[in-house]
């Protein structure tokens, strides 16, 4: 005898899209002024932040289309619905951050060796203005749901805007105190690392999904454990713990109960235990009962 029961993952993500949609628009104006204003200071950290922008903006884009979607029910062959849109979001958005991060450290090592002149004042007041821009940004991002690893992206995307201002903000101080022009060269490669960082990050997380690893804080040896420790359960088999996507953590696996044991009984306890200590809410659980074993005695008869 054999039991499948499942609980169905409903993700409501109305509550992010606010967010983003404050951010887009906080970060499309802020990029326009800053495309013009490294232009005409000559500014590779301003031109770097700038394109970094605009990957920003497409990520929030690309955020807001993969909630939209993911929150579509299952139907046809998509039984998970569309939820993987999202670890896909973020994986993108992690790949053109790296490719980024390397096109701009290729110009920052070449102002380095060949210094060019930069208007440090328009380049600290275009960085002054677009702090607090960022601040506001990241504060919505912040209270949207950052266990979504898409929503996780672009809040990397835009945090990391943040400390570019900085960066530029300081490197903008010393080019105007010292003439040290290197120094806007130098704040382009202190935020091409933070990309790479931010990146690494994303493409990580997204793959771990990809890849149906364990959801990262739980492990498969220790759920067996306790499978296996239940009262009533005899063995455990074919265990499986995977992410449909993010804060979608799933499980599979084959129970052995003992022969007169209620297995219905055991499979409700096990999915409430897997709730309570594990966070474990999709569950199919395939419970049957120990064969009973009998005894055979042979005569033989002359």
């Amino acid at each position: 005898m054999s039991h499948g029961h499942h609980h169905h993952h409903t993700v409501s993500s109305e509550a992010d899209r606010g967010p983003l949609r404050v951010a887009l628009v906080l970060i499309g104006g802020l990029m326009l002024a800053e495309v013009v204003a490294g232009l005409i200071a000559g500014s590779v950290a301003l031109l770097t932040d700038a394109g970094h922008m605009l990957t920003d903006a497409g990520a929030i884009v690309l955020g807001l289309a993969a909630l939209r979607l993911a929150a579509r029910p299952p139907s046809g062959a998509m039984t998970y619905g569309l939820k993987r849109v999202e670890p896909l979001s973020a994986a993108i958005n992690g790949a053109v951050l790296g490719v980024l991060a390397i096109v701009f450290t290729i110009e920052a090592i070449s102002r380095l060796v060949n210094p060019r002149d930069v208007e440090a004042a328009l380049v600290l007041v275009v960085a002054l203005l677009a702090i607090p821009v960022n601040v506001i940004a990241v504060r919505a991002l912040s209270r949207a749901n950052r266990e979504s690893v898409n929503v996780e992206g672009v809040f990397q995307h835009i945090v990391t805007d943040l400390y570019a201002f900085v960066a530029t903000a300081i490197a903008a101080i010393v080019i105007l105190a010292t003439g040290f022009n290197q120094a806007d060269a130098i704040a382009a490669l202190f935020v091409a690392a933070l990309m790479l960082r931010a990146a690494a990050t994303l493409l990580r997380d997204s793959g771990r999904i990809f890849l149906e690893a364990a959801p990262a804080g739980v492990d498969p040896d220790a759920v067996g454990h306790e499978l296996a420790a239940y009262p009533g359960v005899e063995s455990v088999h074919d265990l499986h713990v995977w992410e449909v996507t993010s804060g979608f953590p799933s499980l599979s696996a084959h129970i052995v109960v003992g022969w007169d044991d209620d297995c219905h009984d055991c499979r409700a306890g096990l999915e409430r235990m897997l709730h309570e200590r594990f966070g474990i809410d999709h569950t199919t659980l395939q419970v049957e009962h120990q064969p009973r074993t009998l005894l055979t005695i042979d005569r033989k008869f002359e």
